[in-house]
């Protein structure tokens, strides 16, 4: 029997939101998507999957296995573990294979994905659901492709990004994912993650309408910047306490 167990045990009394080993899942940037990957959630409100990644932790086999894994240019490239450092947040576009040797290993490499230059992030308080657009990464064409190489950084692109929910975007751009899917998944997600506080990065492939993919999963997000925080999060205490 773990600590965490130990202390459950001896303190009944006590309420665990969400146990510190369900918690470690979601630090790893190769396992906290494997959730979404195995979901098989009906389609009649849209599509979600994830990106084609990979983890590199060897610098010399990275052409063999970005090549193997049928990934196409240009790569996202994300430290593999989130330690709550702004290092760990960082991300790189990579438009040629060679660039990724200039990384630190290890790290995961993802497809990167048209989305219009918009992400959603889909903050989970127990049951209650909040969603905002944030400003993400412009879309990269064959042009861009054909005349830019190597690998540029973006430090806490999601988190930094100004609110785009007030922003003159394009409608096909700015329509928030359907609640139905929303619910559906966060429900899943709970319940296979053991996890009651986290959120989901979110795109909607550019061109589009019902195609999404989870690009990131976070621990108890910064829950400050959702709307109404203060009322949901003392909502969720209180059926806490009611639960109990």
């Amino acid at each position: 029997m773990n600590h965490d167990q130990d202390y459950r045990v001896k303190h009944p009394e006590v309420t665990v939101l969400d146990p510190p080993y369900a918690i470690q899942h979601v630090y790893n940037r190769q396992s906290m998507l494997e959730n979404v990957a195995d979901l098989n959630l009906p389609e009649c409100h849209g599509k979600v999957g994830v990106p084609k990644q990979l983890v590199i932790e060897d610098l010399l086999s990275i052409p063999n296995e970005v090549r193997k894994a049928g990934l196409k240019l240009p790569l996202v490239a994300k430290p593999l573990l989130v330690d709550g450092s702004a290092k760990s947040h960082e991300l790189f576009i990579a438009y040629d294979e060679s660039s990724l040797s200039k990384l630190e290993p290890p790290f995961v490499v993802q497809e990167f994905i048209n989305h219009g230059g918009v992400l959603f992030k889909v903050y989970i308080i127990g049951e209650t659901i909040k969603v905002v657009r944030r400003f993400s990464l412009p879309d990269v064409g064959k042009p861009e492709l054909s005349k830019v190489a190597g690998v540029f950084r973006f430090p806490r692109v999601s988190c930094a990004a100004a609110s785009a929910d007030d922003a003159n975007l394009d409608p096909a751009v700015a329509e928030l994912p359907p609640k139905p899917l929303l619910e559906r998944l966060a429900k899943e997600l709970r319940l296979r993650m053991g996890l009651q506080l986290f959120n989901i990065d979110i795109i909607r492939e550019n061109g589009t309408r019902d195609l999404y993919y989870v690009i990131d999963i976070n621990y108890f997000p910064g829950f400050g910047k959702m709307p109404e925080y203060e009322h949901v999060f003392t909502d969720f205490l209180l059926s806490l306490t009611q639960s109990k």
